[in-house]
């Protein structure tokens, strides 16, 4: 059976099943929920633990031995396998319905996964697995949602922000200095634990105790662009920048994404239902929900213009020539990065006197117009 996060706790209360599926890519949610499992496991008398990692070649046989054989001591015993690739291959999946079929009272068995697409989740083996035992979907903390998943867990160690504003800031605070990075954001509230005793916490008390760690993603950076959230652009391509990431990725996934939305666009305007359009374009997750808001900001114009800096920026980030010669005028800028965030926010909607408005981004320089000699 599919079993929600949050309702973890109160199923082990009532003592451990005999097989889990936990997967998902939000690694300390992960990591947490089997902690759980091992720790009712423990309590339940499953002290022997064998850990299984899949690797090639592989020797499936053992597991199912040791999913079967009694512990040399006598001791119900715990046995872990672990999948990082999430692809099992034929004798994998062939093991893991033998698994599943055959129960045994002394052997509680967990499986840990990465996240895995829809196919995966509806084949024989997962499939399998999920109904001899509970799966449990790790989903990740969603940017909008990481403000309000900081709030409870500084509940849980007796902590709390001030009430209204100056809380909601601190918050806010918080979920920006550790974008894409729940580890990260998970020791920034233990540090508050040790720094300061329970109670409410105020903003100038978080602001001086945490940390800049964010992890900045590429493809987060479109969700960024498709929402509009200028300022938050702005500190994630500063940050890809700072982090050495390369500007010609950036520019691939942010060209990428415009070309998605043209292609949308087009098709609305032919009377193609959006949903349609959506899987066709192959939108899903966050992205779906932004795509309509974002279409509503943006011209075919606006995006076949994108698209036309796009190209002199691919050739400037590879060394080229990006303009043409004499003429400067719709040049990208000397930085490239200054131009990848003038592309970017072609689609985030935002006006050049906007951009210029946006915290720590002056606008971005152009050379000046080459003069005929007199």
């Amino acid at each position: 059976m599919q079993l929600r996060l949050d309702a973890l706790e109160a199923h082990l209360a009532k003592g451990p099943a005999a097989l889990y599926v936990v997967y998902g890519d939000e690694h300390l949610l992960a990591q947490e929920a089997c902690d759980r499992i091992r720790a009712a496991a423990r309590a339940s008398g499953f002290t022997d633990r064998t850990v299984f990692t899949v690797e090639r070649g592989f020797d499936w046989s053992s597991l199912l031995g040791a999913s079967q054989s009694m512990s040399l001591f006598g001791d119900r015993q715990l046995v872990e396998l672990r999948i990082p690739t999430g692809k099992p291959g034929k004798e994998g999946a062939d093991a893991l319905k033998t698994l599943a079929a055959s129960a045994n009272p002394d052997v509680l068995t967990l499986v840990t996964l990465p996240r895995l697409d829809a196919a995966t989740q509806k084949s024989a083996w997962f499939t399998a697995l999920a109904d001899a035992g509970v799966a449990l979907k790790i989903d990740p903390v969603e940017r909008a949602q990481l403000p309000g998943w900081v709030g409870q867990r500084l509940a849980q160690q007796g902590q709390r922000v001030a009430p209204g504003e100056e809380g909601k800031r601190a918050l806010q605070f918080i979920a920006e200095r550790v974008e894409g990075n729940l580890l990260a954001a998970h020791q920034e509230i233990q540090k508050l634990g040790l720094l300061y005793p329970s109670g409410a916490l105020s903003f100038e008390q978080v602001h001086d105790a945490v940390l800049n760690v964010a992890r900045y993603d590429v493809f987060k950076l479109n969700e960024a662009m498709l929402a509009g959230d200028v300022g938050r652009l702005s500190r994630m391509i500063d940050g890809l920048k700072g982090e050495g990431e390369a500007a010609v990725l950036v520019l691939w996934a942010v060209v990428e994404e415009i070309r998605t939305l043209l292609r949308i666009k087009r098709g609305v305007e032919a009377g193609k239902p959006l949903p349609m359009l959506l899987r066709e374009n192959r939108v899903w997750g966050p992205r779906e929900r932004l795509v309509g808001p974002a279409l509503s900001r943006v011209t075919e114009a606006s995006l076949e213009k994108a698209l036309a800096l796009a190209a002199k920026l691919d050739r400037q980030v590879k060394g080229l020539s990006g303009g043409t010669p004499g003429d400067h005028r719709n040049d990208p800028p000397p930085d490239p990065w200054a131009g990848l965030f003038e592309l970017a926010m072609a689609v985030a909607g935002a006006s050049a006197s906007e951009a210029r408005a946006v915290p720590n981004r002056p606008a971005p320089a152009r050379p000046a117009p080459m003069r005929r000699p007199s």
